[in-house]
C-alpha cells in the first residue's frame, strides 16, 4: 500500500479515516460470520447445534447458595450454612452452654 499520508490534506485524511472505519466494520462483520460458521461446524461435529449449547446452563464464578446447616432453636427462620462469620445467635447459644451439634438441622 503506497499512500503517503504526509502529502494528504486534512479533508482527504478525514475521508480516508471514514473509509477505514467502514472497512473495519465490514471486516468485523465478515469475521463474525466466519466465526459463527466455524462454531456451528464444530458443534455439529459433536452432534449439537449452537442453540443446543447456548441453552445449557453454565456455572458462573459464583455457585449456588449453600444449604443451611444450623438453625436457631429460638427462631427457626434464622439459619446458618456454617460458612463465614458465626451469627450472633450462634455465639449466644454457645455462650449459654449449647453445643454446636445441638444447632444442626
Amino acid at each position: 500500500m503506497g499512500i503517503n499520508l504526509d502529502k494528504l490534506s486534512r479533508k482527504e485524511l478525514l475521508e480516508l479515516r471514514d473509509q477505514v472505519d467502514k472497512a473495519l466494520e465490514n471486516a468485523e462483520a465478515r469475521e463474525r460470520q466466519e466465526a459463527l460458521l466455524a462454531a456451528e461446524k464444530a458443534a455439529a461435529a459433536y452432534g449439537f447445534s449452537l442453540s443446543d449449547l447456548a441453552s445449557q446452563p453454565t456455572r458462573s464464578g459464583k455457585g449456588s447458595k449453600a444449604k443451611a446447616k444450623y438453625r436457631n432453636p429460638a427462631d427457626p427462620a434464622q439459619t446458618w450454612t456454617g460458612r463465614g462469620r458465626k451469627p450472633k445467635w450462634v455465639h449466644e447459644a454457645l455462650k449459654a452452654g449449647a453445643d454446636i451439634s445441638d444447632l444442626e438441622i
